[in-house]
């Protein structure tokens, strides 16, 4: 098989969150059509054991262990060059070398880059055609932190939008292609990109069905005659700490008083302190990291998903639908699913509206229903197997000695309106 070189910006094993979720699934495509050189970076330390078990997809793993507190010291140095934070954050002089290395001793000629950040070691290279993923747009994520963070982390957050945008565009100039994870996000950066909009694409994630299923055998983790009301993610990244805390004060107090026997489940790795105090208000459980996330979900009465500061799509509310849950999310959230409201889950606002929807959900009858909908909406749409086929044909276009041709961009163009 043709040799490729992946790159990504955290291990792409075990699929514990979205990033990685979505890496993962990329990486087992990958390795079935080509023979797979991945480069990578270890940044918890409980992940390092994982690095064997991807050694069978590949022909060669360099596994770079990376120390956040070293690499956020490193970042400031982007202060002095002019470049975003997060690119000197994932430099390492070892990952390049041995990019260098195996791409000349393997003739590598196409790469897929997992995140911006990891362009960095391939940008500019003559030898080697690059799909990028970028996923979505990071840059304006932090111009969304900027506005919720006094000063001076306003400040540099809002910086760190600005340049990291102009990255993105230069990412994505030399990139045969540019992929992100919804429709949404690829008309953003198309927007804001113009000159390189032709090769920007949206290739959706996808949900295993079949390991997110409620006909799996489980126990319930909830205690008899409760009304859990759940929310899962990785509790050491701010969007989600943010929503935990804004639902546990603003919009539960409103669902206890009215059902007494609801409680709130924060489910994920890495609660912040803040959200470990959490466990404070009435009704309120951090279980911290759990073995499977799956009882929790299989057994919830409503799962919420109340960020309010999102790009992309979130894993956790299609791993729900997946799960026959009835699922309410965010307005921000509600533009990167494609679900029909009020069928297949509930959008709300305010805290107000969160409170209203949960407590018209918690009857079995109508949640039921739409849990059962959001399970037929992932089954039709979310298949990986078929959305990453789009990946194949960016790759087989990548091949051909120029820029994929009017035809092949027509092609493409067609396919990427079917998949949004």
């Amino acid at each position: 098989m043709e040799p490729l070189l992946f790159l990504a910006h955290r291990i792409p094993y075990p699929p514990d969150k979205g990033d990685k979720i979505r890496s993962h699934h990329l990486l087992r495509y990958l390795a079935g059509r080509y023979r797979v050189f991945l480069g990578t970076f270890v940044d918890d330390p409980a992940d390092l054991e994982h690095v064997a078990s991807l050694k069978p997809s590949c022909d060669e793993v360099c596994a770079v262990r990376l120390h956040p507190k070293l690499a956020t010291a490193r970042s400031p140095i982007g202060l002095a060059s002019g470049e975003a934070l997060t690119v000197p954050y994932y430099r390492d002089r070892a990952l390049a070398r041995w990019v260098d290395r195996v791409v000349a001793r393997h003739s590598i000629g196409k790469a897929v880059v997992f995140s911006a950040a990891m362009a960095q070691y391939v940008i500019g290279r003559r030898d080697l055609r690059c799909v990028v993923d970028l996923v979505d747009v990071d840059s304006d994520k932090w111009t969304q932190y900027a506005q919720t963070r006094p000063w001076p982390l306003s400040a540099i957050y809002r910086r760190e939008g600005r340049r990291l945008a102009t990255f993105e565009r230069r990412v994505a100039a030399g990139a045969e292609a540019s992929l992100f994870v919804t429709a949404r996000e690829a008309a953003f950066f198309s927007a804001r990109a113009p000159e390189v909009a032709g090769r920007v694409f949206a290739l959706r994630n996808g949900v295993d069905a079949d390991y997110f299923s409620p006909a799996q055998a489980m126990q319930s983790p909830f205690v008899a005659g409760e009304e859990p009301i759940v929310f899962t993610g990785a509790m050491d990244y701010w969007p989600n700490a943010d929503a935990v805390e804004w639902f546990a004060r603003d919009a539960f107090p409103r669902i206890r008083a009215a059902r007494p026997a609801a409680r709130f489940y924060v489910v994920g790795m890495n609660p912040t302190p803040a959200v470990r105090a959490l466990a404070r208000y009435d009704g309120v459980v951090v279980t911290g990291r759990v073995a499977d996330v799956r009882p929790f979900l299989r057994y919830a009465a409503v799962v919420v998903a109340p960020l309010r500061i999102q790009r992309g799509v979130q894993n956790k509310v299609l791993e729900a639908m997946a799960m026959a849950r009835a699922v309410v999310v965010s307005t921000s959230c509600a533009g990167a699913i494609d679900a029909r409201p009020g069928v297949e889950l509930e959008i709300a606002g305010s805290a107000e509206e969160f409170g209203a929807k949960v407590l018209e959900l918690l009857p079995s009858y109508r949640r039921d229903a739409i849990g059962r909908a959001a399970r037929e909406r992932v089954l039709f749409q979310y298949d990986w197997n078929t959305n990453l086929e789009q990946l194949g044909a960016l790759l087989d276009a990548a091949g051909n000695p120029a820029r994929p041709s009017a035809t092949a961009e027509h092609s493409l163009g067609a396919l990427r309106a079917v998949r949004s």
